[in-house]
């Protein structure tokens, strides 16, 4: 059997940047595609980071500041969010102007040098920028006037010393100008675009680097989970950052900036940026956290089961562990008001065909969740396309197959493609609630509620995409 894989629409990549990235897009013409273009392609591609605050997977769900607030916007444009993660800081604007996304959503500063280059929208936060360094090692045991006494808080003071910094950032260019302030020159030391702020922090708390610059919102936070750390010192004046549009999408940019100008008036605006910036337990618990793509990098206790099987039926085991959460969210001991039960909401009649004798068990239930996929897959083999089948075995798995047979008759009837899921059977799975079509002669098995299952392959695909990105 073929192995599952879709054709993800995002370059996936393992390294992430942080909020204040640069790029070398000098030589690069943008391409031409803004709001007239997007609205017909339906998708709305962000280019962002991978990051504890932008975007991330925690429990099995994808997060983030960045990531609510695209899937929000993209929902008021009625448009599909796909997610295109950058794998370089230097790269940002050159994968956007071309044209690998639309936007770019994580957070830049804004800069002089970087408006000649493209369009920022209205600004998310007024930041600034601050020193990261350790405080003594015993400085629990220490009087406040002591540790002062250790730290720099004078900028000064950085004259000679060894400042970590990516030299694409708005870091380091800070630091170029702050050397000609205090005439005297600090020691920038370059890092490579791929290392991402936070990397750069972590290494400040445990001794590796004696210094970097982060923003202050994103420093702060992080010091939650490294409590040695001291970002009190401002490097910079208050600074602004935004998103980043291309210089000939002014449609787009419109469009954007009337959204943030009115979401930012709204109390959810602040309770996600609050999530994400100010909730330094709710930061810490994820930072550690074996479920977090961050932390442990594991979706669920399960995982060791679902590749297990997922092997033996040809899936990519991060798509039955999307199909999990959304049956379940990883709930074992869950039951439905229809009777079904555990992981993969199994009738424990089917669950016992397919070879799970205890249906509350995690490991006999993905057992036969798994056999049942296999068996769905086989009898949809006249769908020669895997990318194609996969749809059809889910909305069978969600509301049976005969109740899809029925939509398939009908598309065919109609000219549509049976073998299509999108816009042929799936908007006839839609009509299947509707009496003039569930009356048809040519449907066997009567009424079924088609938004739910056209809706549950469209969640599943969704989640599984964000997993393909963000966890190995």
């Amino acid at each position: 059997m073929m192995k599952i894989q879709f054709k993800l629409f995002f370059l996936i990549a393992f390294l992430i940047i942080g909020c204040e990235s640069a790029d070398n897009s000098n030589n690069v013409k943008a391409v031409r595609f803004d709001l007239p273009e997007i609205q017909e392609s339906g998708v709305l591609r962000a280019i962002t980071v991978y990051s504890a605050t932008s975007y991330f997977i925690f429990k099995g769900r994808p997060m983030g500041f960045e990531f609510e607030l695209l899937s929000r916007l993209s929902d008021d444009l009625g448009l599909d969010l796909v997610m295109v993660i950058a794998k370089d800081a230097d790269e940002l604007f050159t994968m956007l102007n071309s044209g690998h996304g639309d936007m770019v959503a994580a957070s830049l500063t804004i800069t002089k040098d970087r408006t000649e280059k493209v369009n920022f929208t209205e600004h998310h936060t007024i930041t600034r920028q601050v020193l990261v360094q350790n405080k003594p090692s015993d400085w629990r045991n220490m009087k406040l006037h002591e540790i002062e006494n250790l730290l720099i808080r004078n900028p000064i003071d950085l004259i000679g010393k060894k400042v970590h910094v990516r030299k694409g950032s708005s870091y380091y260019t800070r630091l170029l100008n702050l050397s000609d302030e205090i005439g005297g020159d600090i020691e920038i030391v370059e890092v490579p675009g791929n290392v991402t702020t936070e990397h750069l922090i972590k290494r400040v708390a445990e001794g590796e680097i004696k210094f970097t610059v982060s923003d202050e919102n994103i420093a702060l936070i992080n010091q939650a989970y490294y409590p040695i750390l001291d970002v009190k010192t401002a490097v910079s004046f208050p600074q602004r950052t935004a998103w980043v549009i291309r210089k000939n999408s002014p449609l787009l940019l419109k469009a954007v900036n009337e959204w943030l100008i009115d979401v930012k008036k709204t109390t959810d605006y602040y309770v996600i940026y609050n999530k994400y910036f100010k909730n330094r337990r709710a930061f810490r618990t994820r930072m550690e956290s074996e479920y977090s793509s961050i932390g442990g990098g594991k979706i669920s206790k399960f995982d060791d089961y679902i590749r297990s099987y997922a092997d033996s039926i040809g899936w990519d085991w991060k798509l039955i562990a999307s199909l999990i959460y959304q049956e379940s969210q990883f709930r074992p001991k869950v039951k439905s008001w229809a009777g079904a039960v555990g992981l993969m909401q199994l009738l424990p009649s089917t669950a016992k065909h397919y070879g799970a004798k205890n249906v509350y068990n995690p490991q006999e239930n993905v057992l036969a969740g798994t056999n049942y996929l296999k068996w769905l897959d086989t009898y949809w083999e006249e769908i020669e396309e895997p990318e194609e089948r996969v749809k059809f075995v889910l909305a069978s798995y969600n509301c049976g197959y005969n109740h899809i047979e029925d939509a398939r008759r009908l598309t065919d009837k109609y000219d549509g493609d049976p073998n299509t899921w999108d816009e042929n059977v799936a908007d006839f799975v839609i009509k299947l609630s509707d009496e003039e079509y569930y009356n048809d002669e040519v449907v066997n098995f009567g009424y079924c509620r088609g938004e739910e299952p056209v809706a549950y392959v469209e969640e599943i695909l969704d989640r599984y995409q964000h997993y393909a990105k963000l966890i190995e």
